[in-house]
């Protein structure tokens, strides 16, 4: 899946299921891009921007999809240092409500 089809697919997730309220998450798939999730906007923006979040997921695109998929255990994947967390770790457990 291309960064754009990702993208798209995380719009239609949070429009459905919301954002995380007055946080913002950032998905660093390294030379990938970007995807960041601003929750602090109603309604909450998901883009392609590389600005400051509070919490920043570096994950690579490929796992990240299995990981929104259900093919990938987000905890397994962090355990195994295939996902990293810089920021509020508070948040980034709260990412399944978006993810799964």
């Amino acid at each position: 899946m291309t960064l754009e089809e990702m993208t798209a697919q995380m719009q239609s997730r949070v429009a459905e299921k919301g954002a995380i309220d007055g946080k913002t998450v950032k998905f660093d798939f390294g030379d990938n891009g970007k995807l960041m999730i601003d929750g602090t906007v109603d309604p909450a923006v998901v883009n392609n921007d590389d600005s400051d979040a509070d919490c920043t997921v570096s994950v690579d695109l490929d796992v990240f999809e299995a990981i929104a998929s259900g093919e990938e255990n987000a905890q397994m994947a962090f355990m195994s240092g295939k996902l990293k967390v810089d920021g509020d770790m508070g948040i980034a457990m709260q990412l399944g409500s978006i993810l799964g």
